[in-house]
């Protein structure tokens, strides 16, 4: 861990880290059981407080965990108007620290702070900050997190219900340094009414059908054509089913070692650019999310659980919420999408709560962490308000099986029961904390492919140098016969 707290250090004040600290990949063995009992959710006594900071700091990039934090948490008294605050009943303040993080704004802001963590004054000390998965080990395989176990005190029988893939991607050495409330299987939100076009139906057995395997999926999109759409939006947009796919991690000692299915992923992606079946767009682009909503000619769009309720629904509505329009049918294409499983079962994204190493309020963060991520029945409310799919196997295989439960954005389809079938069959075990670094500079160089700027030769060599640039210590790029 030493080597990832100086790692740190040095590519925060460069302040062009991207990923890249630790000495491996997540370790899937489980953390020794604690023989503490389980605690409630309202475990932290006011005579406790007392003892603890009267302030605590929390560090994220949007108000996604903001919102669930002041929706969900039973601690939580007041929230102040322009939410820059949260009091919560034990006196504690919550002041909320929010670094958008394009151009890796986020993790370089946190970098510094965490730098200046011991000389920080008590108050002004980081106690929680959030992390995503594809930089997650950056973070757990260094002395700036804290066991969610021996430090925190969560026990086993308190995280026995949560997938064990999100246990897994935070864990380094049997050390559990994080924890979440939502798992982030991956489906394929099409149009239903373009299925109806396409293939005569927009039944989502029937669909899925259609679309089981790759083969058949890129035979759809020649269909999708002759019919005047779209497959895919851009470039992107499958990346994620592929990458999460291959036979091995990015990197292999000082090689990067490109999987074989990334180069199906190039593949595909050219043919589907050469032959009109994408938009040739880049996720989070404007043209991307406009492909989503009403003026939208495309068939459908991978995404995972927060991405159907936080992005798609959104960019489905003619009059935005913002602008005073309902979430409801009648407001653009609203109900008429549904998902299916798609080719290959895949995951994207999640958020984890971290424990910051000089914190001085244990037993809230305590409390934060079992409210929202090990209580089921907080889980369970979250899905049912939000839709999102949240981290108890319990709850989410009861909602699965529940006939009166659907999501009117889906049309009535209760898309948690396909979400249920995914998330066991994540694996983690290919995750290396190279990826985001790697994942991210192979899609850039290779969209200069695509766009017929450079040929396929060139595209790799450009790789080649940037990543090696991007990580000096590794030294080759090897590439599939």
């Amino acid at each position: 861990m030493k080597k990832a707290v100086s790692l740190l250090t040095a590519t925060a004040m460069a302040a062009t880290m991207l990923v890249g600290c630790g000495g491996g990949a997540a370790s899937s063995s489980a953390a020794p059981a604690e023989s503490t009992s389980t605690e409630t959710a309202s475990s932290t006594a006011e005579s406790t407080a007392a003892e603890e900071g009267q302030v605590l700091n929390i560090w994220c990039w949007n108000d996604e965990f903001q919102s669930r934090f002041n929706d969900y948490y039973p601690g939580v008294k007041e929230v102040a108007a322009d939410k820059s605050t949260t009091t919560l009943d034990n006196g504690v303040t919550v002041k909320w620290t929010i670094n958008p993080n394009d151009n890796n704004n986020y993790q370089n802001k946190l970098d510094e702070a965490l730098l200046k963590q011991d000389s920080a004054a008590a108050d002004d000390k980081i106690d929680i900050f959030l992390i995503e998965a594809d930089y997650a080990l950056k973070y757990v395989d260094s002395d700036y997190t804290l066991d969610v176990k021996k430090d925190i005190g969560l026990t086993d029988d308190d995280l026995k219900d949560q997938y064990q893939y999100t246990k897994d991607i935070v864990t380094v050495d049997g050390v559990q340094k994080g924890t979440t409330w939502q798992a982030t299987p991956g489906l394929f939100a099409y149009r239903r009414s373009i299925a109806k076009d396409v293939l005569g139906t927009d039944d989502p057995v029937e669909v899925q059908a259609a679309l089981s395997d790759w083969d058949k999926f890129n035979g759809v999109a020649k269909q999708a054509a002759a019919k005047g759409y779209k497959m895919l939006s851009g470039y992107d947009d499958s990346y994620r089913t592929f990458s999460n796919n291959v036979s091995a991690g990015w990197v292999d000692g000082t090689t990067v070692k490109v999987d074989p299915n990334i180069m199906n992923w190039v593949d595909q992606t050219k043919d589907y650019t050469d032959n009109g079946y994408n938009n040739k767009t880049s996720l989070w682009s404007d043209q991307w999310a406009a492909d989503q909503g009403p003026a939208g000619k495309v068939f459908g769009f991978f995404y995972s659980t927060w991405g159907i309720n936080f992005t798609l629904l959104g960019n489905s509505l003619a009059t935005p919420t913002s602008e005073g329009g309902k979430e409801e049918v009648g407001n653009g294409i609203y109900g008429d999408y549904a998902v299916c499983q798609g080719p290959q079962p895949y995951y994207w994204g999640g958020t984890w709560i971290c424990a910051a190493t000089g914190t001085d309020n244990v037993a809230t963060i305590k409390d934060v962490m079992y409210s929202l991520t090990c209580d089921s029945d907080i889980m369970t409310k979250i899905t049912e308000d939000t839709q999102d799919y949240t981290n108890s196997k319990s709850a989410m295989d009861a909602i699965a099986a529940d006939p009166n439960f659907g999501s009117d954005f889906l049309g009535g389809q209760n898309h948690i029961a396909l979400f249920a079938e995914v998330a066991p069959t994540i694996d983690m075990s290919n995750a290396g904390p190279y990826d985001q670094g790697c994942n991210e500079t192979f899609q850039s160089c290779f969209k200069d492919y695509f766009d017929g700027t450079v040929d396929l030769e060139t595209a790799k060599s450009n790789f080649e140098d940037q990543i090696k640039v991007k990580y000096p210590e590794l030294t080759s790029v090897e590439w599939p016969a």
